[in-house]
């Protein structure tokens, strides 16, 4: 009987079947039994946090930009920074020659080197981004300044920005603002010293 109704329903319907087939025989036996209740509230959690996740890739020509974010920081800072990760699976090399944001009034491209026992920034006209190789921008390295922050950079929200590139062209993504798990939290002092 469920097999016929699958065969009736439109080609793009497919999980409907598989939800029949795989989860309500699975959730019958699961109210019998707590640790596999457990495990299907678990498994529903994941199904439906995953689409987010994998929505916030992008692609542009042979570049896969991947997870830009911005850490939070306290609503006096007045510069922040933007991270991302981008492979190029290309056989011909790309840069990034900058980018854009209302968030901020100048958003530029910048590096963190030692000098004489202190770290500086130094703006940089782009950023190379090898053929079948990838570049981080991360914090106290490569990243993208917001100078001039029109709003706080607030945990749990996210804004657009655009990425310039040589060859790929424009890319708007969006920045996620998220505190990452390994570091403290910022304050108003360290503002241009975490990017």
């Amino acid at each position: 009987m469920a097999h016929a109704q699958c065969d009736n329903l439109p080609r793009h319907f497919p999980l409907m079947c598989v939800l029949e087939f795989a989860f309500i025989p699975f959730f019958e036996t699961a109210m019998k039994n707590p640790i596999r209740l457990v495990r299907l509230i678990g498994l529903l959690g994941l199904l439906a946090t995953s689409g987010g996740v994998l929505a916030h890739d992008y692609k542009a020509g042979e570049l896969h930009i991947m997870h830009p974010w911005a850490r939070p920081l306290p609503a006096v800072a007045p510069n922040g920074g933007a991270f991302v990760t981008i492979m190029n699976h290309g056989a011909q090399a790309d840069r990034l020659l900058g980018a854009r944001t209302e968030r901020a009034a100048v958003t530029e491209i910048h590096t963190m080197e030692h000098h004489d026992g202190l770290m500086k920034m130094r703006q940089l006209e782009a950023v190379d981004i090898p053929a079948n190789g990838q570049v981080q921008l991360q914090p106290g390295a490569q990243h993208l300044m917001l100078m001039g922050l029109k709003q706080p950079l607030e945990a749990g929200t996210s804004f657009p920005l655009t990425l310039i590139f040589e060859h790929a062209g424009e890319v708007t993504v969006e920045i996620k603002v998220e505190q990452p798990v390994d570091a403290p939290v910022a304050d108003s002092n360290d503002a241009h010293q975490n990017h």
